[in-house]
């Protein structure tokens, strides 16, 4: 039997399998199925289905148990198959929005608290673990700089990306400096630099200044340390993660030595991270229909550690930058609330991230 070619049948009970263990936590039985569901079928008959799917390898019979639960294939089928992904409801937007609109309203915040506040939200509404990386910033348009001289040899260097985002960047000098020479470099480097991307900053510095006028031995130091001052943010400096709690509670990780694996890998960070950026371009990926939406089960996941997660991750954009943001948890979720409430929050992010006067 082809994956793909099950019988309406066959898909029912196997829905039905997913959407019970999903809630129950427990294996799923023929005489449930038969007794709490209008199929029009005996007993008997949804057992042989059963029978059926599970020889497929889309269910499976755990330990001496009379019921079923989902395999990863069995998940799989149903993210891309079966489940009908809707739009959030009234009641889940009234508390996203009660929660995080607030902010898309006032226009109030740091980019850092936008998206820890989105994290803190979407841990809380998914139940599981959320995680939210800042955009990239090759793409990201620089608006303005400052420095703030902390003595005459050490300065901080503060640079506005364009909509909420902040980069600060302590220098230590090797040379004495006074804050009209700051001034004047300040000045030449707004000028100058003001529109362009961090990338174009990084690939034409030199040439940009190579005529200026102001304070040679200060411009130099900017120009030599341009790769760090315009470089990339470290992944780790930007991940956001909010929601251990929740997946903790989860009965898959009532055991000591899973609990142990689990808070191992959230304490990783820079894996955490990888995770949910690669989700979006693993080869098993899936997105359903109409959502941007990238879905990775159990054993399609690159790290080992993530064998029994279920991944989804989504682009959000905030003008030509694009940040992620993810749902780590159990193969057994609920999958269609987790994609429409993930949706629905990169929305919220990309409009209060935009949208900044």
């Amino acid at each position: 039997m082809d994956s793909s070619e099950l019988t309406l049948r066959e898909r029912q009970v196997l829905g039905i399998v997913i959407q019970s263990y999903v809630v129950s936590a427990a294996p799923v039985g023929s005489r449930y199925i038969a007794r709490n569901y209008n199929l029009g079928l005996s007993d008997a008959t949804i057992r042989n289905v059963m029978a059926d799917l599970e020889r497929e390898g889309f269910i499976s019979q755990p330990h001496t148990s009379a019921g079923r639960v989902p395999t990863d294939k069995g998940y799989r089928y149903y993210v891309d198959l079966i489940m009908h992904v809707q739009r959030v409801n009234d009641e889940e937007k009234r508390r996203i929005d009660a929660d995080f609109g607030q902010l898309n309203c006032e226009r109030k915040g740091t980019s850092t608290e936008v998206l820890f506040s989105a994290a803190r939200v979407l841990g809380t509404i998914s139940r599981q673990l959320s995680v939210v990386l800042s955009p990239a910033f090759s793409n990201a348009v620089f608006e303005k700089l400052d420095m703030v001289l902390l003595s005459s040899s050490r300065m901080m260097v503060i640079l506005s990306i364009r909509s909420l985002f902040l980069r600060t960047i302590v220098m230590e000098l090797d040379i004495e400096v006074s804050r009209q020479m700051v001034d004047d470099v300040v000045a030449v480097l707004n000028e100058r630099l003001s529109g362009l991307t961090l990338a174009e900053i990084r690939r034409t510095l030199v040439v940009r200044l190579s005529d200026c006028t102001c304070d040679s031995a200060l411009l130099d130091r900017i120009v030599r340390s341009s790769g760090e001052l315009f470089d990339e943010t470290p992944m780790i400096e930007r991940l956001y993660i909010s929601g251990a709690e929740y997946i903790i509670d989860q009965p898959e990780f009532k055991q000591p030595e899973k609990v142990r694996d689990l808070i191992s890998m959230i304490e990783d960070k820079t894996s955490v991270a990888k995770l949910v950026d690669d989700a979006t371009v693993a080869v098993d990926a899936v997105k359903p229909q109409g959502m941007d939406v990238s879905i990775t089960i159990g054993k399609e996941n690159i790290e080992r550690k993530a064998g029994e997660l279920t991944i989804l991750s989504t682009p959000y954009y905030v003008g030509n930058m694009v940040g992620k943001l993810g749902i780590l948890g159990p193969t057994r979720m609920d999958y269609e609330h987790a994609v429409r409430v993930l949706n629905y929050m990169a929305d919220c992010l990309s409009t209060t991230l935009s949208e900044v006067p």
